[in-house]
């Protein structure tokens, strides 16, 4: 008799936040569930791993079909060890999320929810990240969760390309009005620190900023498509290599 499908399910925020609580309840149902998170907040990690120093994991709580566990290190940390030391065979699929705050356009480069799937990517498993684009502490995860549920559902039945993952963004809103297919939109972070003084007049800043869509090659773009009411979904690829460039690239003399 075959097994159920095996879902990781890690994120950034924390193993206790909201999000990935949410998470575990949409996806009950779709297979025998094993959450390996962050023991607290890991945002903007990307896909930084522990080197230096060693990193534990503890056993919250089993239940029929649903095993947590939290580990002192990042959320790629979190993937390896899963992996690589707890988990008895390989992952049917791997979900990262549901973040709070979006992973859309550059974002994916800083994201620790995104760090964890191109982790799982790089490991053969089919991999998703699941975000909700709004920061306000009110924000309901319901609509990122179910959206989250419905692509993952399809994922396990379709499968990924070896090398790809997806990337699911979700506006706050209680019902969208679907799931745009779309590409990472071009552009990049502004005024990107707040520049304040201790009491002796020495400076410090905290990261602030604000986000510049540089994108002019038409709307076909996540920050667009969420802009419109729709959830947007991006498939990203491991091999970053610009192949188009390297034609050119091949023409350059590069003699030493």
């Amino acid at each position: 008799m075959s097994k159920e499908p095996l879902v990781l399910i890690t994120n950034d925020d924390g193993v206790e936040a909201e999000g990935i609580r949410e998470l575990i309840k949409s996806l009950s149902g779709l297979g025998e569930l094993v959450v390996f998170a962050p023991d607290s907040p890991r945002s903007g990690m990307s896909s930084a791993i522990t080197a230096t120093i060693p990193i534990t994991c503890t056993l919250l709580r089993r239940e029929a079909k649903l095993t947590v566990y939290s580990c002192t290190g990042t959320p790629v940390d979190c993937v390896k060890l899963a992996v690589s030391e707890i988990l008895d065979r390989q992952p049917d699929l791997l979900v990262s999320g549901a973040n709070h705050g979006g992973n859309q356009a550059v974002c994916v480069h800083y994201s620790g929810t995104m760090g964890a799937v191109i982790e799982g990517c790089i490991l053969g498993i089919p991999s998703l990240g699941v975000s909700l684009a709004d920061y306000t502490p009110e924000s309901d995860f319901s609509e990122t969760c179910r959206l989250g549920r419905v692509v993952a559902g399809q994922m396990l039945k379709e499968g990924l390309p070896r090398g790809t993952y997806l990337n699911l963004n979700v506006p706050n809103l209680p019902r969208v009005k679907g799931i745009a297919s779309c590409r990472q939109a071009d552009g990049r972070w502004i005024r990107e620190f707040c520049r304040t003084e201790n009491p002796e007049g020495k400076p410090y800043y905290w990261l602030a900023g604000e986000f510049m869509n540089l994108d002019s090659a038409g709307t076909d773009h996540d920050i667009q498509r969420l802009s419109e009411g729709y959830a947007s979904l991006v498939p990203g690829r491991i091999d970053v290599t610009d192949c188009a460039f390297l034609e050119t690239l091949k023409q350059w003399d590069l003699r030493i």
